[in-house]
């Protein structure tokens, strides 16, 4: 080979190579424009599972894009208070909130239908029906006319009963109750004598210290280890019956979230679903130790009686007739999740039911 003709040819080669760097740089550039967002989140920081899913977000999308898609999270109460962070994405204070549609059930109870109501759906039943049995569609239709889009950011799994000053072993225990609940939940409560109270998280033990409410809920195990609940209320009541599987949801304003080009839409719906993953993995993990060392510093577990979940299961069925009756946005939602539901439970007492019993009965028996 003519060694100055390969010189030259390959000469020619490094400068191609080198045109086309120059080239693809600007195009790189265009598809990941800069982008920089501010979250309210409803949570403290000192709640690292629940706050920690907007962090996660906001690292998965960073990483994914070179830094150029950013959302900066903000703990509840640094811009705006924690129960409103859906409306201040919606009001375009902030291009995104971390928070549970339930909190703002007062205003409509479809808010709640998309994170938990009563007797629904656990943690894999929410997520089957969100991802595949249209639940994010429906939510969002309803999501739209309060200026926001939604896509779901964690799931705690099924929450405890909460933690109360007193044992309540009947119906009428409940009476007069003053209760921290979250949702619509306080709503059938209050059909059987609860007083119904809503705060947010920071909020919930100095109320319960003071003696300001006699009961409170707010997550499971480790949260509320962290919030330091078995310090003023000895007995820790399970199952939370009002939030078998509740979603939290990551909010976007809807004039924000059209801005963004298609491959920043569809990067955000990857990053929300594998960090609404990543919560409830989470909480699986790190709940049973924490349960442990509740009991350890003397939390007394009780389960709520047959005779109280039955009459609040009855209670429930009555307010969802009466809000079926007088609002269609609610009554299609809960009746594509009443329907999934029959479904599901068929299911899961199938194989899965058997499956855990069984294990649990070995667990019992030290063989585990």
């Amino acid at each position: 080979m003519d060694r100055r003709s390969f010189i030259s040819k390959a000469g020619l080669a490094s400068a191609g190579a080198v045109a086309a760097t120059t080239l693809a740089a600007p195009a790189i550039a265009q598809s990941n424009p800069k982008v920089t967002w501010r979250l309210a989140s409803s949570f403290p920081k000192s709640l690292d599972t629940i706050y920690g899913g907007a962090e996660t977000l906001s690292k998965f999308l960073s990483e994914a894009t070179d830094g150029n898609f950013t959302i900066q999270p903000f703990a509840a109460g640094e811009l705006v208070p924690g129960l409103q962070a859906a409306d201040a994405a919606a009001a375009g204070t902030v291009e995104a909130c971390h928070t549970v549609g339930y909190y703002y059930w007062g205003k409509d109870p479809v808010w709640a239908l998309g994170a938990a109501v009563p007797f629904s759906l656990n943690a894999r039943g929410m997520n089957a029906w969100h991802y595949h049995g249209g639940g994010i569609d429906l939510f969002n239709e309803f999501l739209e006319t309060q200026g926001l889009f939604g896509l779901p950011g964690g799931n705690t799994g099924v929450q405890m009963g909460g933690w109360f000053r007193k044992e309540i072993n009947s119906v009428d225990d409940l009476k007069g109750l003053k209760f921290r609940v979250g949702g619509f939940a306080g709503k059938v409560l209050e059909t059987l004598g609860v007083v119904p109270q809503q705060l947010a998280g920071g909020d919930i033990y100095p109320a319960l210290e003071k003696g300001t409410i006699d009961a409170a809920e707010w997550v499971g195990p480790y949260d509320d280890e962290k919030l330091g609940f078995q310090k003023v209320a000895p007995y820790y009541y399970y199952p939370g019956w009002w939030e078998g599987g509740p979603t939290v949801h990551f909010m976007f304003n809807k004039g924000k979230y059209e801005e963004l080009s298609p491959a920043y839409k569809s990067l955000l719906r990857t990053a929300c679903q594998a960090a609404d993953a990543d919560m409830l993995q989470k909480y699986d993990y790190v709940n049973p130790a924490a349960v442990k060392r509740l009991v350890a510093g003397g939390a007394q577990l009780r389960p709520f009686s047959p005779e109280i979940l039955s009459a609040c299961f009855d209670a429930s069925n009555k307010v969802y007739d009466e809000m079926e009756a007088s609002n269609e946005p609610f009554k299609k939602i809960w009746g594509s999740i009443k329907d999934f539901r029959k479904e599901h439970y068929l299911w899961a007492q199938i194989a899965e039911y058997n499956y855990d019993t069984f294990l649990m009965i070995q667990q019992r028996n030290g063989k585990l």
